[in-house]
C-alpha cells in the first residue's frame, strides 16, 4: 500500500543524499533542468519585552540590531553549502531578509525569501538564511537576556523544478 504524506511525497521514497549501500553522498545534479527556484521560509525569536524594546527603538549597545541579522542572513544564504556537508554551492540571485515585530508575542520575525536559477532547489538556502538571523539577534541581545527562545523555523512555500510549487497548508 502507498500513502502520501503531508508534503505529497510517497511513504517509502528513499532518500536522496544516500547511495544504493547506504552510503552518504551529494546528489547529482548535473542532469537536471536550470529553472527559476525560489524558497520562502520562517521563523520567530521569543524574548523579555525590555529586550524587544531595546531593538526597535534601535538603542542596543551593538548597533542596529535587525540591520545586522539582515546582512548576516543575507551571508548565511550564500554560505549554506560551507554549512551543510551535502549542499551544493549555488549562485543566488536574489536573498531578501525580512522582520516583523509581533508586540503581543514579545518577538521579532523573520521572512526569508531565496531565489536562484539552476538545477537545485533554495529551501536550505532561506532555512539557513532565517536561523542565521535569529542566532544574530540572540548574540547582539544576550547580555540583556539569555532565555530568547529561536521557535517555529520552516519552509513556507518552494517553486521550481520538476516538482514545481509546495506551499505549506498551514502558517504556523
Amino acid at each position: 500500500m502507498t500513502t502520501k504524506s503531508p508534503t505529497g511525497s510517497t511513504a517509502g521514497d528513499s532518500l536522496t543524499h544516500f547511495d544504493e549501500s547506504g552510503q552518504a553522498h551529494m546528489v547529482d545534479v548535473g542532469g537536471k533542468e536550470n529553472t527559476h527556484r525560489v524558497a520562502v521560509a520562517k521563523g520567530k525569536i521569543r524574548m523579555q519585552a525590555a529586550t524587544l524594546d531595546v531593538i526597535t527603538q534601535g538603542n542596543a549597545k551593538k548597533g542596529d540590531v535587525l540591520g545586522i541579522a539582515r546582512i548576516a542572513a543575507i551571508m548565511g544564504a550564500k554560505r549554506t553549502s560551507d554549512l551543510i556537508p551535502l549542499c551544493h554551492p549555488l549562485a543566488l540571485t536574489r536573498v531578501a531578509v525580512n522582520f516583523d515585530i509581533l508586540a503581543s508575542e514579545r518577538s521579532v520575525e523573520c521572512t526569508a525569501q531565496v531565489e536562484t536559477r539552476g538545477p537545485t532547489g533554495v529551501e536550505m538556502e532561506a532555512l539557513t538564511a532565517v536561523q542565521i538571523a535569529l542566532l544574530t539577534i540572540y548574540d547582539m541581545c544576550k547580555a540583556i537576556d539569555r532565555g530568547m527562545v529561536m521557535s517555529d523555523i520552516r519552509v513556507l512555500e518552494k517553486r521550481g523544478g520538476k516538482s514545481g510549487e509546495w506551499v505549506a497548508e498551514i502558517d504556523a
